[in-house]
C-alpha cells in the first residue's frame, strides 16, 4: 500500500474517532446514475468527510452492483466500520421497498435487481442500515436537507435531464406512492394530440427533456422545412445532435432552436402549473442537466405557469435552481440513511 494511502486511512480513522466522541452520526451515501457513481461520508449535519466517484464504463447487470460494492469498500475502511450507522443509495429508476429490488432503465440488466441483498450481504453486519430510494424522493430530501428547500415543509424538485422527474414533499413527507413510482412526470399529459413517441417517453418527457429536445430538433429537421432550411444545425448529422447542440444554436438566435425551446418552456410552465394547482407547494426546485442552461428561462417558465396555475396558489409559490451543483441525489441519500435510525 503506497504512503498516500496509509495516510488517507489514517486521516479518515481520526475523523471518524473524533466524531465517534463527540456522539455524532457517520453514514454513507451513494448516488448512482447511469454513467456514474458518486459516493461520500455524512456526518449528522452533512458534512462530507470524504467523497469519490467512479465511472460506469458501460457495465451492466451485476457488474454495476460490484462497483457499489467497490465504492461501499473504499468508504467503508475495516479500521472505521464499526461506527457507520447506515448507508443511503440513490437510483435512477424505482426502489421496492418490500423487496429491495431496483428497475433502472438507464442500466441494462436492472429490471429487476437484488441490490438491497446484495449490499447487506457484503456488509455482513445487522448495525449497518441499507435504505434505498428512487433518485426523485433523493432529490428533494437533499435539497431540503442542504438546498434551496431548507426549512420548508411542501417543496417539489424538477428533475430535468436525460428524462424528468418529480421529488413531492407534502406536509413534511416524502411522497413514494403505492409502489414508489410517484414524480414519474415525463408522462404528463401536456398535449391533446397523442404521438407515437409517447407511449415510451410520455408527452412531457418527449418534448422537453435533455433527449426530448433533441428528438425534436432531429424530427424538424429529417422534415425538410422552411425552418430546418435556415437553421445552422442541418450541418450536424442529425442522429448526433443533442440538447447541448440546441442551446449551442439558440445563444445564436438559430431559428430551428428558438421554436424547440420556446415549446419546452412552453410545456416546462404549463407541467409547474399542474404541479401547484394540486399540490400548492411553497417552492420548486429546478436542477437536473437541462437547467443547466435552461436556468436563464425561470422568470419565463414562471409566467407561463401563471397562465394555467390556481391563481393564489401560484403567487405564493416561488420557483429556485438548486443550489447543489447536481449533488442533490448524493446528499439524498446521505439524508435517507441518517433518517433510518
Amino acid at each position: 500500500m503506497s504512503l498516500y494511502l496509509n495516510y488517507y486511512y489514517f486521516c479518515v480513522h481520526i475523523i471518524y474517532k473524533i466524531h465517534k466522541i463527540l456522539g455524532n452520526m457517520v453514514v454513507i451515501g451513494i448516488d448512482l446514475g447511469g454513467t456514474k457513481i458518486n459516493g461520500a461520508v455524512f456526518d449528522s449535519v452533512g458534512n462530507r468527510l470524504y467523497q469519490s466517484t467512479y465511472l460506469l464504463k458501460k457495465r451492466k447487470g451485476s457488474e454495476v452492483g460490484q462497483l457499489v460494492i467497490e465504492l461501499i469498500r473504499e468508504l467503508l475502511p475495516t479500521t472505521a466500520s464499526s461506527i457507520i450507522q447506515a448507508i443511503g443509495i440513490c437510483v435512477p429508476g424505482i426502489s421496492d421497498m418490500k423487496t429491495g429490488c431496483v428497475w433502472a432503465p438507464n442500466i441494462p440488466g436492472w429490471e429487476n435487481y437484488p441490490l438491497q441483498k446484495e449490499v447487506e450481504d457484503f456488509l455482513d453486519n445487522p448495525n449497518i442500515r441499507v435504505e434505498i430510494a428512487g433518485d426523485r424522493s433523493c432529490y428533494i430530501l437533499g435539497e431540503i436537507w442542504k438546498g434551496a428547500a431548507r426549512g420548508v415543509d411542501d417543496a417539489l424538485f424538477i428533475s430535468v435531464g436525460t428524462g424528468i422527474g418529480i421529488g413531492i414533499l407534502a406536509n413534511g413527507r416524502i411522497l413514494e406512492g403505492h409502489a414508489g413510482i410517484s414524480g414519474a412526470a415525463g408522462w404528463l399529459a401536456l398535449d391533446m394530440k397523442y404521438e407515437a413517441d409517447y407511449e415510451q417517453y410520455g408527452c412531457f418527457e418527449g418534448n422537453a427533456s435533455g433527449s426530448g429536445i433533441a428528438r425534436c430538433a432531429q424530427r424538424l429537421l429529417s422534415e425538410n422545412t422552411l425552418l430546418s432550411k435556415r437553421s445552422m444545425l442541418q450541418n450536424y448529422p442529425v442522429e448526433n445532435i443533442t440538447a447541448h447542440e440546441v442551446f449551442n444554436a439558440l445563444a445564436k438566435n438559430d431559428p430551428l432552436a428558438v421554436h424547440v425551446i420556446d415549446r419546452a418552456i412552453q410545456l416546462w410552465g404549463m407541467a409547474a402549473a399542474n404541479l401547484v394547482s394540486l399540490f400548492n407547494p411553497e417552492i420548486i426546485v429546478w436542477g437536473g442537466g437541462v437547467f443547466g442552461p435552461a436556468a436563464q428561462f425561470l422568470d419565463q417558465i414562471y409566467e407561463e405557469a401563471c397562465r394555467w396555475a390556481q391563481p393564489v396558489a401560484i403567487r405564493q409559490v416561488r420557483f429556485e435552481i438548486s443550489r447543489l451543483d447536481g449533488n442533490a441525489g448524493l446528499f439524498g441519500a446521505g439524508r435517507l440513511a441518517l433518517m433510518s435510525k
